[in-house]
């Protein structure tokens, strides 16, 4: 019995860490997944490096995304490096 009582605290503490830390993560790293692939022509983004731009061509093969960040310059970068989608573009209607 003294085992036992000795454990719940500990349980307890891993129970609550689950709940404030582990799975608001997950939640968050899934959200970031959607997203990026989410990614279309036109959409506007920022890269984690804060480069603005805007998605000109996306790579469905490869993880890659070409971002033109002025006019005529293209930069490839990793889809995964993309933070945040500022302006998402309409879906083409068929």
């Amino acid at each position: 019995m003294q085992g036992i009582q000795s454990l719940v605290p500990l349980i307890l503490i891993f129970g609550i860490m689950y709940f404030l830390l582990i799975r608001p993560q997950q939640k968050k790293l899934k959200e970031h997944q959607m997203m990026v692939e989410a990614l279309r022509r036109g959409d506007q983004v920022i890269t984690q490096g804060g480069i603005l731009g805007k998605v000109v061509k996306v790579k469905d093969d490869s993880s890659e995304v070409e971002i033109e960040i002025a006019s005529g310059v293209t930069v490839r970068v990793i889809r995964s490096t993309i933070a945040t989608v500022l302006n998402k573009t309409e879906p083409a209607k068929s």
